[in-house]
């Protein structure tokens, strides 16, 4: 009799410790990082034109159009520091091709900062689609409704405050007044911001405040192409196209045979907005060089895949927490495609059609 209850004590002791053991797993099992996205604008560059009466135009003759300058590559460098320290525990220590793969456009600037980016990642270490050259040009559907976000009370009421403006940088650039086009505001502001970085002595008319004035044009432009009017019919044609990439990349990550650990895009500001205004988080701001969003996909220790986003446009601080609107930070995977689903294109031609 006491040889049995032995035994049942002994049969007990066990199946306690087992259950204590299960219980130590599931209490100190992690989440487990499974892939990354990152978009990140270009470093500082050389001027890609020069204002007609711009007097420092022997600039390209010396450096050439777009060539990111030395604080472009110093730019991207760091950010690739920034990455390796905050992916050392996810990405091997040398380059392994089927872990990361790198897509940029075709422009000498955004291919020296995925190189330079690389460098600090991998130190010491690698094109071109028009997936990242936002907005997209050969859209007739876009184009209208830009036509009708631009005659909108809302777009009037905050653009009435640069028409005089818009004749003054007609004067004083050379660019006749119909010229003046968003993209062409944007690559003004980048020039007199180049200028004023290296030094270069700037145009008497160029003052803080009209660069500060031009920064917040372009901000309101950039605004117009992906957003205030039909926003989300304009994301599924713009943003909403990186976008379904890269959750395709997100998908796929889940697949035990999925090798790859992250992929990296370098584009341009509009790339950005486009992809933050097609999720719902753009702050109205131009994003500055090297700006970067995260998206990271994430194993819970139940075993379910979350979401979370990033957005670095500051080098002194650690990147801003995004949630997508309707849901936590945090998101479930499933959740967040519910989410994103409105704007996720499946026959892009058909609908840019008119």
């Amino acid at each position: 009799m006491r040889a049995r209850q032995l035994v049942c004590g002994i049969w007990s002791l066990c199946f306690m410790f087992c259950l204590f053991c299960i219980f130590l797993h599931q209490t100190t099992a992690k989440r487990k990082l499974k892939f990354v996205s990152l978009v990140f604008r270009h470093g500082d560059h050389t001027p890609q034109e020069f204002f007609p009466t711009d007097k420092h135009r022997e600039i390209a003759r010396q450096q050439g159009y777009g060539q990111l300058t030395k604080l472009g590559i110093q730019q991207q460098y760091e950010l690739g520091q920034y990455m390796r320290r905050r992916y050392s525990h996810f990405l091997s220590v040398v380059y392994k091709q089927c872990e990361i793969y790198v897509q940029s456009t075709d422009c000498d600037h955004t291919l020296m900062s995925a190189q330079a980016s690389l460098a600090g990642l991998y130190p010491p270490t690698q094109k071109k689609f028009m997936l990242l050259y936002l907005p997209f040009s050969h859209c007739p559907k876009h184009k209208e409704l830009l036509r009708e976000t631009f005659a909108t009370r809302d777009f009037q009421r905050q653009f009435k405050h640069y028409k005089q403006f818009l004749k003054f940088l007609a004067t004083h650039t050379g660019y006749p007044l119909k010229m003046l086009t968003a993209e062409r505001i944007r690559k003004l502001s980048d020039t007199l911001q180049y200028e004023d970085t290296n030094n270069y002595t700037l145009p008497v008319w160029a003052t803080h405040g009209v660069r500060t004035k031009l920064m917040k044009l372009s901000e309101l432009l950039l605004q117009a192409e992906f957003g205030i009017h039909k926003q989300r019919q304009k994301s599924r044609l713009q943003g909403g196209i990186l976008l379904k990439t890269i959750l395709k990349h997100i998908l796929d990550a889940r697949k035990p045979s999925y090798h790859q650990k992250m992929v990296i895009y370098s584009a341009h500001a509009a790339t950005i907005a486009a992809l933050q205004m097609a999720l719902n988080v753009f702050n109205g701001k131009l994003p500055p060089h090297s700006a970067c969003h995260f998206l990271e996909l994430y194993q819970e220790k139940n075993g379910q895949y979350t979401i979370e986003m990033y957005y670095r446009n500051n080098t002194l601080r650690e990147p801003h927490p995004l949630t997508l609107p309707g849901c936590k930070f945090r998101c479930p995977l499933e959740r967040f495609t519910h989410l994103v689903s409105p704007i996720l294109v499946h026959y892009w031609t058909r609908e840019c059609r008119m």
